[in-house]
């Protein structure tokens, strides 16, 4: 009954909407790409700070899962910023600063091969030595 001359986009009297099989992958598809993206967004400063040191990288982690989970976005800001900024290594510093005090405090010279004495790693008192008289210093006012 109905006539044949209908647009493509019209359901035939069938029952299959060709339009609405057609709109409903497009939807499925936009859906999978935009929730993709957004992973892809979500996780940009963790994979930012994968190449930086530990502590970093889990400081980056955390504040990405909480940004997450409380939708909350200032964390995902902070996690970015801190991803962005390299954090000095202080610590190889003080290792090798603490390595080299270990050397050298094992190599004390010792005469008998034993402990150093006390008295022997002290310098000895200053004597008291009769100098120059240290004239006044005249005013003159």
């Amino acid at each position: 009954m109905a006539p044949h001359h209908l647009p493509f986009y019209l359901a035939p009297g069938s029952g299959t909407d060709p339009l609405m099989v057609v709109m409903g992958v497009f939807l499925i598809g936009t859906v999978l790409w935009v929730g993709t993206l957004y992973w892809k967004l979500h996780s940009l400063p963790e994979r930012m700070a994968h190449k930086s040191q530990k502590l970093q990288f889990e400081l980056v982690a955390v504040l990405g899962l909480i940004s997450l989970f409380t939708h909350m976005h200032i964390f995902w800001v902070a996690g970015l910023l801190l991803a962005l900024i390299d954090l000095p290594d202080f610590g190889t510093p003080l290792r090798s600063i603490a390595g080299s005090v270990e050397k050298i405090a094992d190599a004390t010279p010792a005469t008998d091969g034993g402990d150093v004495p006390v008295e022997a790693a002290a310098p000895p008192p200053p004597a008291d030595k009769p100098g120059p008289a240290k004239e006044k210093e005249h005013s003159h006012v």
